[in-house]
Order: C-alpha cells, then sequence, then structure tokens
C-alpha cells in the first residue's frame, strides 16, 4: 500500500478567488497569490492518486491566520473524507494564538475521524515558528488521543522560495524537548534537522520524530534517502509529496533509484504513516 503523507487541497471558494483569500491573510498571500501557485480540489486529487497508483492520501489543512478560515478548511477536507472513505485521511488545522477556539477546533477534528493536526507553519517573517505555551493545550489533546503534529520547517540555506522561513534548527530542537511525549512529523525532512541525530541527546529527544520527503526533489538530491536512513533508520520517513507542488510519481523514481532496499522503500512509501496513524 502507498500512502502520500502529506498533500493540499482547497475548497472551490478559495480556489476560484485566491486574491480575495490572500488580502484576509497575508500568509495564505505568499504562497498562493500568483496564479501559478497550482491549488486543486478533492477531486483532482483522487484522480491524480489513480495515475500515480497512491492507495490513500493524507490532507493537510493550511495554517489560517484566523480560526474561522481554519474552520472551513477543515470542513472541506471532512467532506472529502466522507466522499472519499477509503483514500482520504485528514489533519486538522488550527490557529493556536486564539487559544479557545484552537482547542475548540482540534477537538472536533479529532472527534470527527481526522488523524492529528497540521501542516501548521508561518509563512511570514513577522511571526514566530512555534511558540510553545501557545502549543501546549493543542498538543495535551494530541498526547492524549497519540495522534501526530505536523509542523512545516525548512532550511535556511540555499536558494529562496515563497513561504521561506525563519523555522530554525534551535526552535525545532526546542519545540521537540518541549513535547517529549507527543508524535511530531516535521515536514520536508525537518529542514535538515535530521541530520542532527548523530549527536545522542538529539537522537535522544527525537524518538518520537518523523520525516516526511515533501518537496525533496526541489531541494535536495536523491541520495538525501539513503543519507537519511543511514543516520534515523527507514522507520522514521514518510512519504509525501506535498501535491500538488510536485507529483508523486517523482518521489516513487527517486526513491528506486537512491539505492534503498524494497523494504526500506515498503517502510517509506507506507507502511510507517499507515502504523503512526494507526490506519
Amino acid at each position: 500500500m502507498i500512502i502520500d503523507c502529506h498533500t493540499h487541497i482547497f475548497s472551490d471558494e478559495a480556489r476560484k478567488d485566491r486574491g480575495k483569500y490572500a488580502q484576509k491573510d497575508p500568509a495564505f498571500g505568499v504562497i498562493y497569490k500568483d496564479e501559478k501557485a497550482k491549488m486543486v480540489g478533492v477531486e483532482e486529487l483522487i484522480r491524480s492518486m489513480d495515475e500515480a497508483g497512491i492507495d490513500k492520501a493524507v490532507v493537510c489543512g493550511f495554517p489560517w491566520s484566523d480560526s474561522a478560515l481554519c474552520a472551513a478548511g477543515n470542513d472541506y477536507i471532512l467532506e472529502g473524507m466522507r466522499r472519499f472513505p477509503e483514500r482520504i485521511i485528514g489533519l486538522g488545522c488550527i490557529q493556536p494564538n486564539e487559544r479557545d477556539e484552537a482547542v475548540q477546533e482540534a477537538e472536533r477534528c479529532i472527534s470527527l475521524g481526522m488523524k492529528g493536526i497540521g501542516e501548521l507553519a508561518s509563512y511570514t517573517p513577522d511571526l514566530p515558528p512555534y511558540d510553545i505555551d501557545s502549543m501546549k493545550p493543542i498538543c495535551e489533546i494530541l498526547e492524549k488521543a497519540d495522534l501526530p503534529l505536523m509542523l512545516h520547517s525548512n532550511e535556511m540555506v540555499g536558494h529562496p522560495y515563497p513561504g521561506k522561513c525563519n523555522t530554525t534548527l534551535k526552535s525545532t530542537y526546542d519545540f521537540i524537548r518541549g513535547f517529549p511525549g507527543l508524535r511530531i512529523i516535521l515536514a520536508h525532512w525537518g529542514g535538515g534537522f535530521f541530520f542532527y541525530e548523530l549527536m545522542p541527546e538529539v537522537a535522544k529527544a527525537a524518538e518520537r520524530t518523523w520525516y516526511d520527503t515533501a518537496a525533496s526533489p526541489f531541494l535536495y538530491r536523491r541520495k538525501i534517502y539513503s543519507v537519511a536512513v543511514t543516520i534515523v533508520g527507514a522507520d522514521r520517513i514518510l512519504f509525501g509529496s506535498d501535491y500538488p507542488l510536485i507529483r508523486p510519481e517523482r518521489y516513487i523514481e527517486e526513491m528506486e533509484d537512491s539505492g534503498l532496499g524494497e523494504e526500506e522503500r515498503r517502510k517509506i512509501l507506507g507502511q510507517n504513516i499507515k502504523g503512526l496513524l494507526k490506519l
């Protein structure tokens, strides 16, 4: 079974009037104001999955700055889950700075069958990456449910791109240590955080941390797969495409040419996320 652990969909309204939503939310505008930035609905996601041989897809919410927009985005993902119950797995999104609303929304999403919270991110430079105090009640809900939190992360060197933000390795490390009982998925290879698991204390802190491959073809040579497996093992790497940013076929081809064994690819392509989400 192949499970894509990192995809995105948006409602018809958000796709048709992205300019209005960009005005409402500057972070959304950073990523999606340009008409060239791909946005798809659930039907297009399902078609792409069929073409690529993907059995299931985890759909991430967008971290809107307003709780009402988060709830509306979550409703669209929930609708997709109802329409395609064997194909779509939802993660809910919340705005942690609106604490009461965030708690209510996280509880609602989980009660309706979503398998965690994410992808949380701060795409504008004036916002801190992850605030431990504001996230505490959300993380407690996830710990109780034994469900993961997906955090956006990015490398701090290399070429710029929309949404590349100040997600420093130090802030990531502090967050992981702040919630030792929480299952955390660091998107985009954790911005290279996995390399520091060569340090024993970092490896110990990150025992409940997974890394997804989202956007990998745009960022790294395919050798990253064998390097990451050497450092953290194949059990904590998750195939995520960030579709529609990149089609999933590219990742599958890169993994086949990366030197990984069949069992390692099987774990990364589906077995690991299946166990993590208790599917």
